[in-house]
């Protein structure tokens, strides 16, 4: 083939969040079941704490691996600075990765995310997105854009990023414009929040 092929919605929410921990530089940054590229690059030249409910049995410096469940974490309120979930919610509660059936299990994972995300903390969340919620189950949810900022109204959004599967738009639309969804069937919706630093869940 002239070109080589690749997964747009990783190749491309990888690079854009690595890109943001480029410039916010935390001394620790915890990931919650995202690629495991995702967790070995970034522990290259961050401290890297991963967790995933299979969690894998990889071994090397600066990273280390655990094991959570998205829909009750073990972390203290408000007590993560640096924290990303990506391509995973969507996933919670739909048993495709030996998780409990639980219609309400992404909410549940989401509040639990607001929950141990300190006060001034940056979360980066990915999730299919498009212009029709909907469910495929038991593969993935899709979500709208409004229906993501309704889930985390209690955050600031930085930055939103549209990685497009209409042949109109470009492949990776950074600082996007949210109507684009519409334009969307199964896109993928980058997100960087943060907590404001009034915000104090659990106090």
């Amino acid at each position: 083939t002239g070109n080589t092929s690749f997964d747009h919605h990783y190749i491309y929410h990888i690079a854009w969040a690595a890109r943001i921990l480029s410039v916010t530089k935390p001394e620790l940054h915890v990931d919650i079941s995202s690629s495991l590229y995702f967790c070995t690059l970034i522990s290259a030249f961050i401290k890297t704490d991963f967790y995933d409910y299979r969690p894998a049995d990889i071994s090397l410096s600066n990273l280390k691996m655990g094991c959570a469940d998205l829909t009750s974490l073990h972390f203290h309120d408000n007590s993560l600075q640096s924290l990303s979930c990506m391509h995973t919610i969507e996933h919670i509660g739909l048993g495709r990765y030996g998780d409990p059936i639980d219609p309400e299990g992404d909410l549940k994972a989401i509040n639990e995310l607001k929950r141990v995300l300190a006060p001034g903390g940056n979360l980066l969340f990915v999730v299919p997105i498009g212009k029709e919620a909907k469910i495929q189950f038991n593969a993935h949810r899709i979500y709208t854009y409004n229906q993501i900022l309704s889930y985390f109204n209690d955050l600031d959004l930085i930055e939103f990023s549209l990685i497009a599967d209409n042949p109109n738009l470009d492949d990776f639309i950074e600082n996007a414009d949210p109507n684009l969804t519409e334009l969307c069937s199964y896109g993928c919706g980058c997100f960087w929040f943060k907590k404001e630093e009034n915000k104090c869940q659990g106090c």
